[in-house]
């Protein structure tokens, strides 16, 4: 079994006197250097030039500077900007200025699993990932909780990375909740595959053939989106809470009777698995990383035609105006809800 970690694992004095560089200031890095600086450390920005976040970050109390200039002053530098940019900025602006000592952290090893950043080899890697987007990493902090998160070091030459690690994830609140350990390899695939296979790509694929089932068989398109993709949430809390047991506990035994007779049909084991094993494989290979560098090379002509597609489905359509006239409340409106 994995190895947990808490709050009394955690020496948050370990950061007194070390200045945090967070590299970019949008979901996970407001987050993070909001919480940090509430926990007591200090913390720098890099960011862009001109970048529309300098502004942001600038109204919320921080010193703003370049990444580069950020690099130079910070001791741990934390890149919290997308995977596609991070090794163009890397070695522009932050390899430079690796002086030996310091420590350089991520929140996802796409990066470093596929050697598109290659540190020094004196200089200390970690990784800390909150499994939650950053807007919750703030909302659960500021409420005296945290976001469960995962640690990996992948390099240790000063022998302190793993005290930098429990004490940078004690910073952000998610040793309130508990912290995993695990490696950058592992981090890296398993993600890739849930976000592929389950949580986005799956999902979604499956609410949209569900709404365009009942659609096209006659039913209103309202109907059909609250059945098969509004209620997802309902159902993913309760397993969230409790597992699929608390979930079957809590829906109607016809509607459990049907998950026994109808899922597997829908899902044909033996065929899905396949599949399964086929994306895996593929990101275990170096084939995915591969092909969204490529993609971002290119001018993202597949990625942005997708999303395009996807943005006119009516699915999307049907539900923004659902999603406009009701009263769910800000937690469960994301077109209304403030980050």
């Amino acid at each position: 079994m994995a190895k947990m970690y808490y709050e009394k694992d955690c020496e948050l004095s370990y950061l007194n006197g070390k200045t945090i560089a967070i590299i970019g200031y949008g979901s996970q890095g407001h987050a993070h250097a909001l919480n940090l600086r509430d926990s007591g450390c200090k913390v720098v920005i890099g960011l862009r030039k001109g970048g529309k976040s300098w502004a942001v970050a600038e109204k919320d109390g921080f010193a703003v500077m370049s990444v580069a200039d950020a690099a130079k002053t910070g001791d741990i530098i934390m890149i919290l900007i997308n995977d596609e940019a991070q090794a163009d900025m890397y070695k522009a602006d932050i390899a430079p200025n690796l002086t030996e000592g310091k420590a350089i952290a991520f929140a996802h090893g796409f990066n470093i699993n596929y050697k598109q950043i290659i540190p020094p080899a004196d200089v200390d890697v970690f990784m800390v990932a909150p499994k939650g987007p950053g807007h919750t990493v703030r909302s659960q902090y500021v409420n005296g909780k945290g976001v469960p998160s995962l640690i990996a070091v992948e390099q240790n030459p000063t022998g302190n990375a793993y005290k930098l690690a429990l004490a940078y994830v004690a910073g952000i609140g998610g040793a309130r909740a508990g912290v995993m350990e695990t490696t950058f390899h592992d981090e890296t695939e398993t993600d890739l595959f849930g976000e592929q296979a389950v949580l986005c790509g799956g999902v979604v694929e499956l609410m949209k053939l569900g709404f365009e089932t009942l659609v096209e068989a006659g039913y209103e398109p309202e109907n059909a989106y609250f059945e098969c993709i509004h209620e997802m949430k309902l159902i993913i809390d309760l397993i969230n809470k409790g597992g699929v047991a608390m979930m079957n506990y809590s829906i109607s035994d016809t509607a459990e009777y049907g998950e026994y007779v109808s899922g597997p049909r829908i899902l044909p084991y033996e065929e899905t698995k396949k599949n399964m094993k086929a994306v895996l494989t593929e990101i275990q290979n170096g084939t995915f990383a591969g092909n969204w560098i490529a993609e971002n090379k290119n001018g993202r002509t597949f990625f942005n035609a997708s999303r395009s597609i996807l943005a006119r489905h009516p699915m999307e359509t049907v539900g923004a105006e659902l999603r406009k006239n009701m009263l769910w409340g800000d937690d469960a409106n994301p077109d209304t809800a403030s980050n």
